[in-house]
This record gives C-alpha cells, structure tokens and sequence, in this order.
C-alpha cells in the first residue's frame, strides 16, 4: 500500500512541477493537441461506421429475428467501441511522446536537474534521429504487447459476471502499467536502460507503476484531460524513474525549482528485486 501512495504522489509532483514553470506546459501541450485531433476523428468515425462494420463482420447473423438481431450487433459495437478506447489510452502516450520527443526529453532533463543534489541530469548525447528511432521501435514493441493483453481482455469479455467485473478492473491495471513504461522510458532510455530492463524495473515495483499509472489512465478517459496532464505525467515519470534506480533524490523540490535554496538529500533505496 505504501508503494501505491508513493506512485500517485510522483504523478502530484509531476503536475505541480510543470505548474511552476508555465512556459514549458504551454509547449508541451502542442504535441497533446495535435495527437487528440487525430484519435479524435479516427473515434468519431467509428462511432458513425462502426454499426456498418460489425454488420459486415456478422453475416452470419443476417436472417436472426428481432430484436436478438439488434441486441447482438449493437453488443458487439459498444466492445468493438470500448477496446478502440482501451487502446487509444494505451497508444496515446507513444503517439504523444513520439510527437514531442525532442520537447519531452529536454523537460525531464530539467527535472533531474531540480531534483539532484548537483543539479546534473544524465544526457544520451545521441543524434535525435537514433532517439526518435529507439523510441519508435520500443513504443511498437510496447504496442504489441498491449495489444496482446487488449485481446485477452477483449475475449475475457464475454464471461458472465467475471466479463463485467473483474475484467474491466484488470484492464485499468494493465493500461497503467503500460502508460508508466511508455512515460517513464523518457527518462530511462536517457540513462541507456533498454527496453528489457525497464520492463524489469517495473515489474519489480509493480505497485509502485500502477499507484503512478492507474490513476493516470482512469484520468485519460476523460475528453481532453489527457492533453493537460501529458506535461506532468513526464515530470513524475522522471521522479518515479529516479526511485525506481535508487537515485538520490533532494527533499523540499517544490521549493527549490525555482530558485529557491535546496533541500535536504535523500536516496530512493536500490529498486526492489521481488
């Protein structure tokens, strides 16, 4: 229980840090922006065409009398809506962070800065045509394990009570897990921590990821929120990443990132192994 706390509160001082530097929340929003636009009209046009698609998917179910015909499709268009959703969360964040790559790097740079004792933050010094790659092709890998999980859902589904229940709370679970790994690789593919590990890394603290995650994900349901919080998000992926690597960590952040003199040093401890 400790660990989950923990997570939500690196989500709260991520948001609060980018409230105290205006000017990089306004860029950061742009990449937002621009993503929700496009998942927006691809929703949109699901909404309007999916009936026609799951029509053409069941022929099977043409010559069903009413209303069993009617209850069936329209069932299989609200899941076919639903799993477009549960994936637009899971793919937003890499579409996003694809999008603001060279915005969100330098954002979480500037929070290692605040909140290490000497004021430095580990640098890739890689071209940004090998970190947009990198990012690319780990967000595809993260993708199609997300994918993976979002068919199993998907099927899961189907089981009475189980399907309405436990199901759906197993999904936010998954989707924050996923949310974290695409934030937190910001800063841990900065340290040269490959894809592998960071999903080690997170496995070990996975209560830590979901208190960090699952709240986050629940909040990306809501139209637009998603925009406001990305900024955030990625200065308290920074923060969880710094605990999850044992980093040493300066107390009282929130006073001193803006100027302000520096608080007492803290070490996160060595991440967990079990």
């Amino acid at each position: 229980m400790r660990d989950l706390g923990a997570g939500f509160g690196h989500l709260l001082k991520g948001q609060r840090w980018v409230a105290r530097h205006g000017k990089s929340y306004g860029f950061g929003l742009l990449p937002g922006l621009i993503t929700l636009v496009l998942y927006a009209a691809a929703l949109v046009a699901l909404a309007l065409w999916g009936t026609d698609f799951v029509a053409w998917a069941t022929p099977f179910a043409d010559d069903w009398s009413s209303p069993w015909l009617g209850l069936f499709r329209g069932f299989l268009t609200a899941v076919l809506f639903a799993l477009a959703l549960l994936l637009a969360v899971l793919t937003f964040t890499a579409v996003t962070l694809l999008v603001g790559q060279p915005f969100y790097e330098s954002l979480s740079e500037r929070v290692d800065r605040d909140v290490s004792p000497d004021g430095t933050a580990p640098e890739s010094h890689l071209p940004l045509w090998r970190e947009l790659w990198i990012s690319g092709r780990d967000s595809l890998r993260v993708l199609v394990r997300a994918a993976v999980w979002g068919v199993l859902l998907f099927a899961l589904g189907f089981i009475p009570v189980v399907g309405q229940t436990v199901v759906p709370v197993v999904g936010f679970f998954v989707t924050g897990f996923f949310l974290t790994e695409e934030l937190a690789a910001v800063a841990l593919q900065r340290r040269g921590v490959e894809l592998r590990d960071r999903l080690a890394l997170l496995r070990s603290r996975k209560t830590l990821v979901w208190g960090f995650g699952t709240p986050l994900g629940l909040a990306f349901l809501v139209p637009f929120v998603a925009v406001f919080l990305m900024p955030g998000a990625v200065a308290g992926a920074t923060l969880l990443a710094r605990e999850l690597l044992g980093e040493e960590t300066r107390e009282g952040d929130d006073d001193t990132a803006d100027g302000g003199s520096a608080g007492q040093a803290v070490n996160s401890g060595p991440a967990s192994t079990h």
